[in-house]
């Protein structure tokens, strides 16, 4: 079998960008501050108050990481972890002032990275190429049911998923 052409794989392309922004961010932005971090500080700088639940379903991390992210802007005391007067289960998360500093810094570090990574594009190209990518990257967050991320051979039709009414026994 002859060798593939990597340039036509949205993964290993997101992953070469992945890599890029990465370097990008770490040189231009912070080397302290991730961009899951950035991004949870930026989601209560929005929307101060949230749970940590919410929090991590506005920026698309999971929850163990969103448990750990959260843990560690705590530690480095960018927000605060307060309980919920409504719900004693659950606390709501605020920036502390030095969080509030922080997302201020790195939001014009941010912009600057951002013009540098997508420089190659004309300004019409990046309007399209960030709405492209929304648009997978959105669809790919519905990707959660281990029956979704099956092929239709594993599924057992060339077609794809069966239905319920396909796959209930006979005579209900």
């Amino acid at each position: 079998m002859a060798a593939v052409d990597l340039t036509t794989h949205p993964g290993h392309l997101a992953r070469r960008l992945q890599q890029a922004h990465h370097l990008l961010w770490t040189t231009m932005v912070s080397e302290e501050i991730t961009s899951p971090q950035f991004g949870v500080l930026n989601a209560l700088t929005a929307e101060p108050g949230l749970d940590q639940r919410t929090v991590g379903e506005r920026v698309g991390l999971d929850r163990s990481t969103i448990a750990e992210v959260v843990s560690r802007l705590s530690r480095r005391g960018l927000l605060d972890k307060v309980r919920d007067p409504d719900d004693g289960r659950r606390f709501l998360l605020r920036l502390t002032d030095e969080g509030a500093r922080t997302h201020r810094r790195l939001t014009v570090r941010t912009a600057r990275m951002n013009q540098v990574f997508l420089a190659p594009l004309s300004a019409e190209e990046q309007a399209l190429f960030l709405t492209l990518i929304r648009r997978v990257s959105d669809a790919a967050e519905e990707l959660r049911t281990p029956e979704e991320l099956r092929t239709p051979e594993e599924l057992g039709t060339p077609e794809g998923p069966r239905t319920p009414e396909e796959t209930a026994p006979a005579g209900r």
